[in-house]
């Protein structure tokens, strides 16, 4: 069996709040073996374009990224975001690299095309976006990666990329030379079966009893395009799939996806 590799994501809630930041990331350097981090952003990029007078446009939780919208979100993304998350992974002794995609070209990135939508400076990825050798490297010498949402086209452009795209696609290329343990971190202990019981948490989902879940509409909302994409994940090579409390992702308590 290849060895075991765990790629998580946090996305802006945890990043928001520094006294949960720094329990998250003292909770991961107690992960042995290899990782990779994944970061979102947070708010602090909207309230910089709020304080310039630039009114964020979202649609549908995804940011349109004009010019000016891309400058403030580089500055945050991979500047002041990406290197205090790697200052504190070195203060609990985990030796990180922060990188954003143009970083030793990790990660190439196609404008979205305008179709109903101009998202702008918006990166989409495909089969061939992770350099993977790269990685592998970086993993070999025991650095753990610091990825943030920003991307390049190989052409001098950055572009803001979604971070839960960029976990999934990391996983899905490096499953071929690791066992892939892809781990989503949010507020919640898991996916629960009463959304109003936050003790309800369903340990195990298949991918069958998943396509049940969602029939019975014990899985809806905004949970269904998340847990979809984790089962394309899985049905691409990825050996499992963790949604769990960011704060507490060394306790057995989450939900773990499996494809059987």
């Amino acid at each position: 069996m290849s060895e075991v590799l765990k790629i998580f994501k946090i996305g802006g809630g945890i990043i928001d709040d520094a006294t949960q930041l720094g329990h998250f990331l003292a909770e991961l350097a107690q992960v042995p073996g290899r990782k990779i981090l994944v970061h979102g952003g947070g708010k602090g990029a909207s309230q910089m374009l709020n304080s310039l007078g630039i009114e964020p446009q979202m649609v549908e939780g995804r940011r349109i990224t004009d010019a000016a919208t891309l400058d403030i979100v580089t500055m945050f993304y991979a500047g002041k975001t990406n290197k205090q998350v790697v200052a504190l992974l070195q203060a609990q002794g985990t030796n990180a690299l922060g990188l954003s995609g143009a970083d030793g070209n990790v990660i190439q990135a196609t404008k979205r095309p305008v179709r109903t939508i101009d998202y702008g400076f918006v990166g989409d990825l495909d089969e061939h976006s992770i350099n993977t050798k790269l990685l592998e490297k970086l993993l070999e010498t025991g650095l753990t990666p610091v990825l943030c949402a920003i991307t390049h086209d190989g052409h001098g452009q950055l572009l803001n990329t979604n971070a839960d795209t960029i976990a999934s696609s990391l996983a899905r290329a490096l499953a071929g030379s690791y066992t892939v343990e892809l781990h989503f971190c949010f507020e919640k202990d898991g996916v629960l079966a009463d959304i109003n019981d936050e003790a309800s948490v369903i340990p195990q989902i298949t991918a069958d009893q998943y396509q049940q879940l969602k029939a019975e509409g014990v899985i809806a909302a905004g949970m269904v395009p998340k847990l979809d994409n984790a089962f394309a994940a899985l049905e691409a090579g990825v050996e499992r799939v963790v949604i769990e409390n960011a704060l507490r992702i060394n306790e057995p308590v989450k939900t773990i996806l499996c494809r059987s």
